[in-house]
């Protein structure tokens, strides 16, 4: 498990006074107002910054950083990934999990059968899509519904499902 957790990509600079652009990874954008200081990484380093202001535009989070004051600055950001210590967050809710601890799970069957890696995990709206792939490249899409995901073992580093009819 990553002591760090990636919150968001800044993708591009806003203006002349040093906001950028960053794609989000949360559930909830708002999270960016609620986070005084976060980690800006860039080529494996991580570099502390204090969060000014925090707006949003279409579906991304526009930041201003506290000494990134023009677009010269901003740019030198750009493609970097913002990232919290995950225990800024605290404790998760039981049966609710980061899609970063999931991500590279081994997916089993009930039979103990491997069907493959947890390759990415989106949301439909109504649940979230696991994307389970296999050692030759074959992708399976499991609901992420209690019917099929029985079990979830962060620490072994697995999850049991139930193949319902047509998956």
């Amino acid at each position: 498990m990553n002591k760090y957790l990636e919150l968001g990509q800044i993708v591009n600079v806003k203006g002349l006074k040093g906001e950028v652009k960053v794609n989000s990874f949360t559930d909830d954008n708002t999270k960016f107002e609620r986070i005084p200081n976060v980690f800006i990484k860039q080529k494996g380093n991580l570099k502390e910054y204090s969060i000014e202001k925090v707006g949003y535009s279409k579906n991304q989070v526009i930041i201003k950083f506290k000494g990134v004051d023009t677009v010269e600055e901003a740019e030198t950001l750009r493609n970097s990934y913002i990232v919290v210590d995950r225990e800024i967050f605290g404790e998760l809710p039981e049966g609710v999990y980061y899609i970063a601890d999931l991500l590279g799970l081994d997916v089993y069957t009930e039979d103990g059968t491997l069907l493959g890696k947890v390759d990415d995990i989106f949301s439909t709206g109504a649940n979230d899509v696991y994307v389970v792939k296999d050692e030759l490249g074959k992708q399976r899409l499991l609901p992420g519904i209690d019917e099929v995901i029985k079990h979830i073992d962060i620490e072994s580093g697995k999850i049991i499902v139930n193949l319902i009819e047509g998956l």
